[in-house]
């Protein structure tokens, strides 16, 4: 009973210390969820160089990287070496946060690793033997010119059989991309009804699920005098652009093209980027 007491006690006054140092910080360290979020980005970004050597080959490249990771924060150089100073004179603190950053880590890690082993398990041997309307559900980019994207046309007859509501999606999820990864992933849906085509593009910058939502049908316009007009071909592609074969853990996963549409906080192209083309006038119009 005495040991158990003691044990406790022991717990409180760990507890106690602990607050108490915490709320000794000084303005200038960063609090403790803010420095594990950063420590998270350093991680990888630390991770990124480590296996990217090819890209980041000087100092200066290195610390670049990392300063981009800072701002990314809100947090300078010298804010980093405060707060990190700070927390390692507090051991049993600094190694409850990496834990913390740790397992954050290892959950990323196996999501990416049980994506990729799906990817191989579903991995299709010869891609010119495919239909040009397939759509994989799972994509990996890898270092061959050949795989650093996927396209695909549904045609009259294939618009007919998968799109039977009048709404319908194009959604896709992505995971692997490095802290501040460069715009160089791009997605494009290209809707072609009878005299009009929309074009709904979107850059690919985040690991989340995106999702473009679309119509069947184009309704009438009693002012332009245009009739209804029905969907007649779809075209898809999504494409990375890396000369230096530096992106090869990135993973698509959930493709998919159908009539589910949900509500959803997801990513969706905004109505600012949407490009409609009349092939009667030939002019291109941002709606």
């Amino acid at each position: 009973m005495k040991c158990s007491i003691a044990s406790y006690l022991f717990i409180f006054l760990a507890g106690v210390l602990l607050v108490s140092s915490c709320q000794n910080r000084p303005k200038e360290v960063l609090k403790r969820k803010e420095m594990e979020r950063l420590l998270y980005d350093v991680y990888l970004a630390e991770a990124t160089m480590e296996n990217e050597y090819h890209r980041f080959n000087s100092p200066e490249k290195k610390e670049a990287y990392i300063n981009r990771v800072f701002a990314l924060h809100g947090v300078s150089q010298a804010q980093w070496d405060t707060s990190l100073s700070w927390y390692s004179d507090r051991i049993d603190l600094y190694l409850k946060m990496n834990d913390s950053v740790k397992v954050r880590l290892d959950r990323a890690r196996k999501e990416v690793d049980g994506e990729i082993g799906r990817l191989a398990a579903r991995k299709v041997s010869d891609p010119r033997t495919l239909s040009p309307s397939y759509i994989p559900t799972y994509y990996s980019f890898s270092g061959s010119a050949a795989e650093r994207g996927f396209r695909f046309h549904l045609n009259e007859y294939d618009v007919k059989e998968r799109i039977t509501d009048d709404q319908f999606t194009y959604t896709y999820s992505v995971i692997g991309i490095p802290p501040l990864f460069p715009p160089r992933i791009t997605s494009l849906l290209t809707l072609e009804y009878g005299d009009t085509s929309i074009y709904l593009p979107q850059q690919i910058t985040e690991n989340k699920t995106y999702r473009t939502i679309a119509t069947k049908y184009l309704p009438e316009d009693t002012l332009r005098n245009t009739r209804q007009d029905t969907l007649r071909h779809i075209y898809g592609y999504i494409h990375l652009l890396d000369s230096l074969n530096s992106a090869t853990h990135i993973q698509l996963y959930h493709i998919s093209l159908g009539d589910d549409v949900a509500d959803s906080t997801l990513s969706v192209v905004p109505m600012e980027e949407i490009i409609v083309q009349d092939e009667r006038s030939d002019t291109l119009q941002h709606r």
